[in-house]
């Protein structure tokens, strides 16, 4: 692990943990920071996954995009966030289709596409200190890799575009009854919950884990009956694994499973 680098990657385990790594910057989101990313991501797509941790060094989570070398690049801006999108959006795409449940561990403040970052996850943890903001529109610009798909699929549509329109800033609690988080702990027990979720995720049927998320991932685009079909098929699909295998047997001996994510 290169511990310069502004994304850091490690797997163990079949825990994948990808840590953003630009602590004295609020994790802001340079082009070497997509380049690392991307990098990163294609690493853990590589590997037996059973489940992905997203977490962040400093007191930000992610402040969004580097404002800094925007202004740098005013002159060529659409060239320059054109570069950052094509290594960006396609990691983001990866990711989110791996077949593993994904957690992000929001610890501080997350801002334009800290957002994405943050919301791209299965589970969205976050501290009770947390704060989050749009950010975009102040600078006349739009959401990126996913912040607008991900928070409106959250939280719906009338108050993604207060977010990123108004630029209202949303406290933890607000962000937790919102559905933006799932979870939200004090900065001290944060990680301890993170971790106890991710373990317990990595020893669970991981295979299926997958499946379920195709399956509530695709619902809203498809029609029930061609949802039923497709619902269908990864129910049978379950049942020829080992760990449906496994979990029947489990069943009849009165035992706790051991999946092993086949």
């Amino acid at each position: 692990m290169n511990f310069q680098s502004p994304v850091l990657h490690s797997i163990e385990n079949g825990i994948a943990r990808l840590v953003l790594n630009r602590p004295d910057d609020g994790n802001a989101i340079s082009l070497a920071f997509c380049s690392a990313f991307a990098e990163a991501v294609e690493q853990i797509a590589r590997a037996e996954l059973r489940c992905i941790v997203i977490s962040a060094n400093g007191p930000r989570f992610c402040s969004g995009g580097d404002i800094g070398e925007f202004v740098e690049n005013r002159e060529r801006l659409p060239e320059h966030i054109g570069a950052m999108l094509e290594l960006l959006n396609p990691a983001m795409k990866k990711l989110a289709t791996l077949p593993v449940p994904v957690v992000s561990v929001v610890h501080g403040s997350a801002g334009g596409a800290g957002i994405a970052l943050a919301c791209c996850a299965d589970f969205v943890l976050a501290s009770e200190k947390v704060r989050v903001r749009g950010g975009y529109s102040a600078i006349g610009l739009t959401p990126d890799i996913g912040a607008s798909y991900y928070v409106a699929q959250r939280i719906g549509a009338a108050k993604a575009k207060r977010m990123f329109i108004l630029n209202e800033t949303f406290d933890a609690q607000q962000c937790l009854a919102m559905g933006l988080f799932d979870q939200l702990h004090a900065p001290e027990e944060l990680a301890g919950a993170a971790e106890t979720l991710v373990r317990t995720l990595a020893c669970g049927a991981t295979a299926a884990y997958g499946l379920v998320k195709q399956l509530c991932d695709g619902a809203a685009s498809r029609d029930v009956e061609t949802h039923l079909d497709i619902e269908g098929a990864a129910l049978l699909a379950s049942t020829r694994s080992e760990d449906a295998r496994e979990g029947v047997q489990a069943f009849i001996d009165k035992r706790a499973p051991e999946f092993k994510g086949r």
